[in-house]
């Protein structure tokens, strides 16, 4: 079952990785290698069950696939998983068992942190391993990648209300933010440093509170953020916050978020497109953090990374060109672009070893 699974989603390879002496059990999903090492996140988090984290990483890594082409970047797509509560099952033993695992494939997998993990413990498994990104800035990484995520979904925010608003100043905008995570926190630092009337929500009612002393945002119920007559629908926490019920109540007339999987299924996407809501896909929105760690397998540059993020602008708006083109939804033109990339390079069946990175955060090169 799970071989029928892996031919249908087209992973190259899955790797299982157990040591009970220090209580790992962590799946490394590599979906494509055709642009070059899998590049991708790992994410604790507690799994009702391991069937679960099997389909979450195989989700996962196949967006990551998708993020990377669409972004220009020359990386393939992975992810991992590790299974265990994060607030109470981190160890050095753990990650850096982790890291011998990632090692143990050679280059074909890059991690990086990702929900439930952090800078923090990129460096430890650094320890192990050269295929890490995100690592500290003393190594020549780049630190936490949080922020140039943020800033990424600023510039597809921007895109978006030039499209559909036909005006990009963030200032004249009302936007409801649901989730404060990193990622949402800064965002909501960034939107207000621009003038954006803001409306926040969160699972946390700390997190609330602080962007409401921080930032001067107006507060609202978890469940109310649906309701909100505001500009633009940021999802900014965990996936699948669209469904046919939730879109039923948006007031917005663009959704734009740093949310992985936003969509509950593609339906959604297409519903959004029919009620003429503008949705930017996700995995276009919130590719700024990958961009910045993808450059520290050649050396890291803090210059060329905002640079490199600004594209997203220009993708977001490809997208939106593509949709209108071929009357098909946002969500699958992003796809037909990402996929057209992946079968162009693909036809240069680049060697095997063209995926073995250069790391250059290790000898901290600087370019």
């Amino acid at each position: 079952m799970l071989f029928e699974t892996l031919t249908t989603s087209g992973h190259e390879q899955v790797v299982f990785c157990n040591n009970p002496d220090v209580g790992l059990k962590a799946i490394i999903a590599v979906h494509n290698t055709v642009l070059g090492p899998a590049l991708g996140g790992v994410r604790m988090r507690q799994y009702a069950n391991e069937g679960d984290a099997v389909r979450d990483v195989l989700r996962l890594s196949r967006t990551m696939t998708y993020k990377n082409a669409l972004a220009g970047l020359n990386v393939g797509g992975g992810k991992a998983v590790i299974l265990g509560d994060p607030k109470v099952d981190k160890t050095e033993a753990l990650f850096r068992a982790f890291g011998r695992a990632v090692d143990a494939l050679g280059g074909r997998y890059i991690t990086a942190e990702d929900v439930g993990t952090d800078v923090n413990d990129m460096e430890l498994v650094y320890l192990e391993t050269e295929y890490v990104t995100g690592v500290h800035q003393v190594h020549g990484g780049s630190g936490d990648p949080a922020p140039f995520t943020a800033y990424g979904t600023l510039q597809a925010l921007m895109a978006s209300l030039q499209r559909k608003l036909g005006h990009e100043e963030i200032g004249k905008a009302s936007i409801a933010v649901q989730g404060l995570g990193h990622i949402g926190m800064e965002l909501v630092k960034l939107l207000r440093e621009r003038g954006a009337r803001l409306y926040v929500t969160d699972l946390d009612p700390a997190r609330v509170q602080h962007a409401v002393a921080e930032f001067g945002v107006e507060a609202v119920g978890v469940d109310e953020i649906y309701d909100v007559p505001a500009d633009v629908f940021a999802p900014c926490a965990m996936e699948g916050a669209l469904t046919m019920e939730t879109i039923e109540r948006l007031k917005a007339k663009i959704v734009c978020g740093s949310a992985n999987n936003q969509l509950a299924n593609h339906a959604v996407g297409d519903e959004l497109h029919k009620r003429g809501i503008l949705f930017a896909p996700d995995y276009a929105v919130n590719a700024g953090g990958v961009m910045n760690v993808s450059l520290e397998i050649d050396g890291y540059n803090r210059e060329r990374a905002m640079r490199l993020i600004r594209s997203i602008y220009h993708n977001v708006t490809r997208i939106f060109d593509v949709s209108e083109r071929e009357a098909i939804s946002p969500q699958y033109a992003a796809d037909r672009i990402a996929e057209a990339r992946l079968a162009s390079i693909g036809k240069l069946k680049l060697p095997m070893g063209r995926a073995t990175p250069r790391m250059g955060h290790l000898r901290g090169e600087q370019h």
